[in-house]
């Protein structure tokens, strides 16, 4: 792109020699795409420059106030080469989202979708070759107004940074077990629950935290008022089947808009299944299970895809074994479908891949 500059490194790091050990979040590329914004010139001096350490003020705002956003999203390599993108414009669009809500100036997603293009073609290298192996973009953007003042900035960098990562589930989907989170909250309608903000994660750290000390893997997040309806399991929406029906909870402002979550749902509608979006309570999901008619339970999200939930603990009230502690039709097939497409596996009858190079 004519308004885009490449600088490569001049140091290049060792691709992994062994992508069985790769790792989340643990080993970067060699290039970031950068971008910055200043009030009056709007978002300027796109660039792809060298991964290395940003320069900040110490009185940043993004350190101090925590006016940051992000996405998460992957780059996957079929098996005929090809690097593919998985519906790369959703997740600029839900970055916009997420700029209005915290006050950042929006991008142009259709130039970002691009921008981002052309850093895969730099970096297509380091997308992994296993199967089941991606890697992980991370965009994100921070004020960088040296300032100390409850505001928004007039000064943000765009920065999107990449890192390989191994298959997510390598011995096999299995089920997990999850705590019913009662005593703390994720997020309330009118707050920024449903953005992709530092501040959302850094206060679910605690109920993560002791959901871990009993030996859970993560915990399942009721509604911040009456506590009783139920929103997102960890990081990921949540899918319920119950009597032949799934059912998960409806966007009304504290929930993030999955980019899997929305694939899901119009994955299995085309299939003829009833899939409904509305309000459910953690009272209504045990009266399903004593009935025998909670059938399947599953999270979805960018990094898992599909998450099957094969236990919950509701404290005193209510411990709740789902399909026998095994993996349900739909999740098996949503996983099955969805990653089939994202690796190109499979036609992609919805247009959500998007081939970046070959």
């Amino acid at each position: 792109m004519s308004d885009l500059t490449i600088q490569l490194t001049d140091h290049p790091k060792a691709k992994p020699a062994d992508e069985s050990k790769l790792k989340f979040g643990d080993l970067f590329t060699d290039h970031m795409l950068m971008m910055d914004y200043d009030e009056g010139q709007g978002w300027h001096d796109a660039r792809i420059v060298p991964y290395g350490p940003l320069a900040l003020d110490p009185a940043a705002m993004c350190l101090h106030y925590g006016q940051e956003v992000f996405e998460g999203m992957k780059a996957y390599r079929a098996e005929d080469g090809r690097i593919l993108l998985f519906r790369p414009e959703q997740n600029f669009a839900r970055l916009n989202l997420s700029n209005d809500r915290l006050c950042i100036p929006p991008v142009d997603e259709d130039k970002m979708v691009e921008y981002l293009k052309e850093f895969l073609r730099v970096e297509k290298d380091w997308v992994p070759h296993s199967k089941d192996t991606s890697l992980y973009l991370r965009p994100f953007i921070i004020a960088i107004d040296p300032h100390l003042g409850v505001h928004s900035g007039k000064h943000y960098y765009f920065i999107v940074i990449a890192s390989p990562v191994g298959a997510y589930y390598p011995e096999g989907l299995n089920p997990v077990s999850i705590y019913v989170e009662t005593k703390y909250v994720r997020s309330v309608r009118g707050g920024t629950g449903f953005t992709k903000t530092a501040g959302n994660y850094s206060a679910s750290l605690k109920a993560q935290s002791e959901a871990e000390e009993k030996h859970y893997t993560q915990v399942l997040w009721l509604d911040g008022v009456e506590r009783r309806y139920i929103e997102e399991v960890g990081t990921m929406n949540v899918f319920f089947k119950i009597d032949g029906e799934i059912i998960t909870p409806s966007l009304d402002g504290s929930i993030l808009g999955g980019i899997t979550r929305k694939s899901a749902i119009e994955l299995m509608r085309s299939w003829g299944l009833k899939v409904t979006e509305r309000r459910i309570s953690i009272d209504e999901l045990a009266e399903a299970y004593d009935a025998g008619k909670l059938e399947e339970a599953f999270g979805t999200g960018t990094a898992a895809v599909i998450s099957p939930i094969g236990f919950l603990d509701w404290g005193d009230t209510k411990k709740m074994e789902i399909g026998g502690g095994k993996i349900g039709p739909v999740s098996q097939r949503l996983y099955d479908e969805l990653t089939a497409i994202q690796w190109g596996r499979a036609k992609d009858p919805f247009g959500w891949s998007v081939e970046v190079c070959k």
